[in-house]
């Protein structure tokens, strides 16, 4: 067991993901984490690796998907996100869901019962007070003002900002179910319950053009005077938003009917609103991809213009919150230490990933490499052909236009001859992930400070 113990500031999925790789070095943490005593505009309980925006870490496909390789590469490094995600997953075809409260209550379990990590609920307001050996920030995108004036200080960049939006969360006994059926686009899924995971509400044109008007006709949420000028993130953006961007603009996103056919009506509907399962119980539905600002009393209204929300409770309705990342090109050199003050890495949202797995993905690394650093082993990111190396190296190649990046294929750097004779997306996405896979294990045995620590 090592001497050096290591802060780390924040409990989301990042911290806990960092916190739990460095106890398997053994080597100790304190983990900072200021819920409940000072709360955040987005979350709603005191546990740790809270899921705010949704519950589903998205496509769970690792053999075409950039997000399901990164999943793959996760679980062959022994992830704890990934696995307590494993253990709390819930039905969503060829997604990856699970049950939030299940999910946070086990990660905050498993995280309490190590005895190297010790949970401290203070909030940290100047980083030069810590006294620990190294220092984690991955305090997320809802980094506490002071948390962030700190990290500026330090730094001497300015932090930057995007908006999420949060999607309207719906309790599953006020559903009419006599208008909607359960199937998962393209019958996608190896279980009954997997093939049925969503429940579909169809529109016709009329209904779709009428429900784009009253969105686009809608009230939204006042923004303060400072958030006036701040982007939404691609790919999270309010379905006013895309709305604004043309009235075809849903039909083409969240709400296309392709792949859905409706064994209540032979007619194809126009447009498909899909609700999906928020816990095992299926006592709550989430509406997917309908992230909104609208102003609550006319978003309740507009949602129940949908065919089978007519009755609908609300159990959350949609919202809207800042994200803060840094630009980390700029202040963090090759192993994820700031350039200007060594001893403090960063790790999760921050830094500029976007989506829990990245977040979780990015965590896993530097506690890796915090780690490794701590027992004197050589540093080595993955390789930049495999989902994590392609978002290490995306944070820390320098860009004149950083944004957020959520994991896809664009990121990874492979050669044209890796592609010879792949005709098809299909073909390149596969060659894309048994590359990945193969130099991925490859990184794993060839730096796994795990085995030689263990």
């Amino acid at each position: 067991m090592s001497k050096q113990k290591v802060a780390i500031v924040g409990g989301g999925l990042a911290g806990s993901e960092a916190a739990w790789q460095l106890a398997r070095l053994g080597i100790s943490s304190n983990l900072y984490e200021m819920r409940p005593s000072i709360n955040t505009p987005a979350h709603k309980t005191s546990l740790l690796a809270e899921l705010v925006c949704s519950n589903s870490f998205r496509s769970d496909d690792d053999a075409n998907n950039a997000v399901g390789q990164l999943h793959w590469e996760m679980r062959a490094a022994d992830g704890l996100i990934i696995s307590t995600g494993d253990k709390s997953r819930i039905p969503a075809g060829s997604a990856m869901a699970v049950d939030r409260m299940k999910f946070s209550a086990s990660v905050t379990e498993i995280i309490k019962s190590n005895s190297l990590i010790s949970i401290i609920q203070k909030e940290i307001t100047d980083l030069k007070q810590l006294k620990e050996d190294h220092v984690i920030i991955a305090s997320g995108p809802l980094t506490s003002n002071k948390l962030a004036q700190s990290l500026i200080e330090l730094t001497g960049s300015k932090n930057l900002y995007f908006y999420d939006a949060i999607a309207p969360t719906i309790y599953s006994d006020s559903i009419d179910y006599a208008s909607t059926w359960f199937q998962s686009r393209y019958d996608k899924g190896d279980t009954v319950e997997e093939k049925e995971a969503y429940l579909n509400c169809p529109m016709t044109k009329d209904e779709y053009y009428e429900f784009v008007s009253q969105i686009c006709e809608s009230d939204t949420a006042d923004f303060n005077n400072w958030e006036t000028d701040v982007p939404f993130f691609s790919g999270c953006l309010p379905i006013e938003v895309m709305a604004s961007r043309g009235r075809d603009t849903l039909r083409f996103g969240p709400m296309k009917p392709v792949g859905l056919t409706n064994p209540k009506n032979e007619i194809k509907p126009y447009a498909v609103v899909q609700l999906r399962k928020e816990n095992i119980e299926g006592t709550l539905f989430n509406i997917v991809g309908f992230q909104t600002k609208i102003r609550h009393s006319r978003q309740a209204e507009i949602l129940r213009s949908i065919r089978g929300l007519q009755n609908a409770r609300f159990a959350r309705l949609g919202g809207i919150h800042k994200n803060t990342f840094l630009n980390s090109p700029d202040i963090l050199d090759g192993h994820f230490q700031l350039k200007s003050y060594p001893k403090i890495s960063l790790a999760g949202q921050i830094t500029g990933v976007e989506g829990y797995v990245e977040s979780a993905a990015i965590g896993l690394l530097v506690g890796r490499i915090v780690g490794a650093k701590i027992l004197g082993r050589e540093i080595v990111l993955p390789p930049p052909n495999t989902a994590l190396g392609a978002l290490a190296h995306h944070l820390i190649t320098q860009n004149n236009d950083f944004q957020p990046m959520n994991i896809n294929f664009g990121l990874f750097k492979s050669t044209v001859s890796d592609f010879k004779g792949r005709k098809n997306r299909r073909e390149r996405y596969s060659a894309y992930t048994i590359i990945a896979k193969s130099s991925f294990q490859s990184w794993l045995q060839a730096g796994s400070v795990f085995r030689e620590a263990l």
